[in-house]
């Protein structure tokens, strides 16, 4: 049993030097800054969360993950049980927040009570003619150029010291549920993917993904959902025309299925454009799979760890 459960991942902040170029680069990426002064800004997708990432003026660097509450109630049940106080969260969206540390002391915000704001008009997308069914009659594909409509936050994965540490950490306090264990060997886990327990409720195949690795703890990436396959690619021309560092993409994973475009930041923080992804709930169980398949992928590139160590072989 957990203490709470939460509903979903929240935010990310980091830390930059340059809130000018972070702006800009925001901006190319698809979110919209809706807050600003000279010590940092925040920045919305087109859903109804009043911010999904932050950036205080510093060195650059991970600050903190945000998860997200299903009440101000939960709140103050986490915080009894871990022995802080529910503050007052200053930021867009305002409510409350309890602040804790896991075991590689990063900072966690778990919010609740904030304010919803508006959807952002997006551009939907067409339908598509495939040859089991042309729904799209008399009508051409005319897209506009410019950055990818970033909807939501999806999912964080974070870098670990002790991989067991921080799954025991995260899953007895926020109700996680196993999606897939990443095996190196036969009972020799490496990470895992979880996703929320939201019960009959599907969710996505994962919120939160714990990987160990031999570089130790750390920031690895942030996923940010958007409109749809022509949005993503139409952001991934966005992004490559404005001269942005790719990461890697476009592709579609194995695990979670999502179709992917994987972009830097401009002190190499990866953030990641998705779309079509799984979706589960509780009674869906955990699975496991290699670190191959973590790593593969069912169209698209292979991970650049992979060509670069077939290119050495060649």
């Amino acid at each position: 049993m957990s203490i709470i459960r939460i509903e979903d991942v929240s935010h990310v902040r980091f830390t930059a030097p340059d809130l000018t170029a972070m702006r800009g680069f925001l901006g190319d990426f698809g979110l919209v800054v809706v807050a600003s002064d000279d010590s940092g800004l925040y920045a919305r997708g087109a859903g109804p969360a009043p911010f999904v990432h932050a950036t205080a003026k510093g060195d650059p660097g991970f600050a903190a993950l945000g998860l997200r509450a299903e009440s101000v109630g939960d709140l103050a049940v986490l915080a009894a049980a871990e022995g802080v106080f529910v503050e007052d969260f200053d930021a867009p969206g305002a409510g409350k927040v309890v602040r804790l540390y896991d075991p590689d002391d990063r900072l966690v915000e778990v919010v609740a009570g904030q304010l919803p704001v508006e959807h952002l008009p997006i551009e939907s997308e067409p339908p598509r003619n495939a040859a089991s069914s042309r729904p799209r009659l008399r009508m051409p594909v005319r897209l506009r150029p410019g950055p990818a409509s970033v909807v939501r936050l999806g999912h964080c994965v974070l870098n670990v010291a002790d991989f067991r540490a921080c799954e025991a950490w995260y899953k007895s306090r926020f109700g996680f549920i196993t999606s897939d264990e990443i095996e190196l060997a036969p009972g020799r886990a490496l990470g895992a993917f979880l996703r929320c327990d939201r019960g009959d409720t599907p969710t996505d195949h994962h919120s939160l993904f714990l990987l160990q690795s031999p570089q130790g703890p750390g920031f690895n990436h942030a996923a940010f959902e958007v409109a749809g396959f022509d949005d993503l690619m139409r952001g991934h021309t966005h992004l490559k025309t404005a001269r942005r560092t790719p990461a890697w993409g476009v592709g579609r994973h194995i695990l979670g299925s999502q179709i992917f475009d994987y972009w830097k930041d401009p002190w190499g923080h990866e953030l990641e454009h998705w779309t079509d992804g799984d979706l589960f709930t509780a009674a869906d169980g955990s699975n496991t799979a290699s670190f191959h398949t973590l790593m593969g992928v069912q169209w698209g590139p292979l991970h650049p760890m992979f060509d670069t160590a077939q290119g050495e072989r060649r």
